[in-house]
């Protein structure tokens, strides 16, 4: 190469350089709505970066990363929500340098930030706004995080033994090895049911450096709901990165700390972790949490929109005993709601944010302080007055705001009936699983209502709660021609009558129930199929099949005397099946017994 092609050649390389450095050099816009997050903590150029942004103001539309060399690369974002809404990418490899992020709508950028991959990756924030409070950033965050988290097509069924396998999926959690120290790789996350919440908080707190509040509760009793004790600040995790062992200490104290009263406080009890919201789109955020009269709680996951040719979901997502983890859809089957109970404060809630007073002291918030709060889901009281049915309506109304023909209505039920059948058949066989590992012994059947609340073997694998919700949504679907009736201005019945509608749905559902089938592993390991009208038959057994000491074809209510059964290799003692049969009552009426 001639000296002139060498001068050419810098000439051209330095052009480049002024306008790569000019590129990232371009001011921002200024928008306050929208924050650009990215992992891990310290970027390299040899492994991947997930970008994600959160928006309050609308969708975007894409993600953009401008190299070093002012060289666009589109990040093939995921668009979810909202609100929030939130667009996620991964910028795969990359030289080291300073990158341009840009959110954009059409071709123009709404937002960007800078980062910074390599050996310059701490000259600028690396990870996204600074936090050190509970803000509506943070919370617009931890809802688009909580979204992705447990993603994927409305139709499928998801399930995991554990919230493990979740928070190391790559594809699902945005903060996996955030720290790149492999942490979530040697992290045990066996949260249950009134613990999730409180887990998912905590462990994004821990990767994003935020402090965790949390108070000690009773159980309440008939005539009250449970009660809370002054708040347990918990600043362990601010300096980041924190320590896998330092979130461990944090989890077991929080795990030996709440319980499936923390939920259930009043609603109009300031001294809570939880607050009632208005039941809107915007304060139902994912994040948000559920908490039945009885102490179950679900944690809401994403909300699907209606179309023309798909009815609109609220999914959530809730743990069992036996630490198993499961989306689910919202139908009257699996959220239970009675605002009668005297003994507790059902409904959905928001987790009391964290703030800064004047002096910059963290400080809890009231009721009176949420109510009239603008950057929050603020407090209401709308849920003490509603009765069952009017809960179910608005709920129904924000997920299907044009309104649904009765029969897309009734499939939906009974698609969450399935599921739930499902899901049971997944327990039950856990409890056989663990017999299989050599655990042969009789199982200690507790006494009273604390078959429903209590800890080890038969808190694991026993399913009376989940049991009694069966029964509740069996009654139900089976109840809907009925509902027709009562409340047609709930359906699109067109020009139809609604004894007409109601009388064609009882066909459906007739139909229906003789097509739909499951299948669960019998004693010997072999398949055996029912149908859902099985299922209908045999409530009478299923009132008394929740003991893990009687085998799988009792537990799902086969007689003695069929082939099906045949297979039996055990029984409960006789002293817990007369147990069982003085408890009958509670399941046949399905009503929780007071504590």
């Amino acid at each position: 190469m001639t000296k002139c092609s060498h001068g050419i050649a810098a000439l051209l390389l330095g052009v480049g350089l002024v306008a790569a450095a000019e590129a990232v050099s371009v001011p921002c816009p200024d928008r306050s709505s929208v924050a650009i997050w990215t992992s891990p903590l310290a970027p390299r150029g040899d492994v991947p970066v997930r970008v994600m942004a959160v928006l309050s103001d609308g969708p975007a539309e894409s993600l953009v990363a401008v190299g070093p060399d002012g060289t666009e690369r589109p990040l093939n974002a995921t668009l979810r929500g909202g609100p929030p809404w939130s667009a996620a990418g991964r910028l795969e490899s990359g030289r080291d340098g300073t990158y341009r992020i840009e959110v954009r709508r059409g071709n123009e950028p709404i937002a960007c930030r800078s980062m910074a991959v390599g050996g310059g990756a701490h000259d600028t924030p690396s990870d996204g706004p600074a936090l050190d409070e509970w803000n509506a950033t943070a919370e617009a965050f931890f809802s688009a995080w909580i979204e992705r988290l447990f993603d994927g097509p409305p139709e499928e069924t998801l399930s995991w033994p554990s919230l493990e396998p979740v928070l190391r999926d790559p594809d699902r959690n945005f903060l996996v090895d955030h720290f790149g120290a492999g942490e979530d790789r040697r992290l045990r996350a066996t949260p249950d049911c009134a613990d999730l919440p409180y887990f998912l908080r905590a462990y994004f707190a821990w990767k994003v450096g935020l402090p965790v509040a949390f108070r000690p509760c009773d159980r309440g009793s008939a005539t009250r709901p449970p009660r809370c004790g002054a708040p347990i600040i918990d600043r362990s995790l601010t300096r980041r990165p924190a320590s896998l062992a330092q979130f461990g200490q944090l989890a077991r104290r929080l795990q030996d700390t709440v319980q499936s009263g923390s939920a259930r406080t009043g609603l109009d009890d300031d001294a809570t972790d939880f607050y009632p919201v208005e039941l809107t789109r915007e304060t139902l955020p994912p994040g948000t949490v559920f908490a039945d009269p009885y102490g179950h709680t679900l944690v809401v996951a994403s909300w699907v929109p209606q179309t023309g040719e798909r009815s609109g979901l609220l999914l959530a997502v809730d743990a069992q005993p036996d630490n198993s983890v499961a989306r689910k859809r919202f139908w009257e089957g699996t959220f239970l709601f009675d605002s009668g109970v005297r003994g507790a404060g059902p409904g959905f809630k928001a987790f009391r944010p964290l703030l800064r007073d004047a002096e910059g002291r963290l400080r809890v918030p009231g009721n009176q302080e949420l109510a009239a709060s603008a950057s929050h889901g603020r407090f209401s009281d709308q849920q003490t007055a509603l009765s069952a049915e009017d809960f179910y309506a608005r709920i129904g109304r924000l997920a299907n705001p044009r309104g649904l023909p009765p029969e897309r209505v009734y499939d939906a039920m009974l698609d969450a009936l399935v599921e739930q059948l499902d899901t049971r058949v997944r327990a039950i066989e856990t409890g056989e699983a663990y017999r299989r590992r050599g655990h042969a012994e009789v199982i200690p059947m507790p006494t009273g209502a604390a078959i429903f609340e209590t800890i080890g073997p038969w808190e694991d694998y026993a399913t009376p709660s989940r049991d009694m919700r069966l029964l509740i949504a069996l009654a139900t679907l089976e109840r809907l021609p009925q509902r027709i009736v009562q409340y047609p201005t709930l359906f699109v019945l067109g020009e139809q009558d609604p004894a007409e509608a109601s009388a064609a749905i009882a066909q459906r559902h007739a139909r229906a129930i003789e097509e739909r089938r499951i299948s669960y592993r019998r004693s010997d390991g072999s398949p055996w199929e029912l149908r859902v009208a099985d299922v209908y038959r045999r409530r009478p057994p299923l009132e008394v099949g929740y003991n893990p000491n009687d085998c799988p074809e009792v537990r799902w209510g086969a007689d003695a005397s069929t082939a099906e059964r045949s297979t039996c290799q055990r029984r409960a003692p006789d002293d817990q099946r007369a147990r069982m049969e003085q408890y009958r009552p509670w399941f046949h009426e399905t009503r929780r017994p007071p504590r």
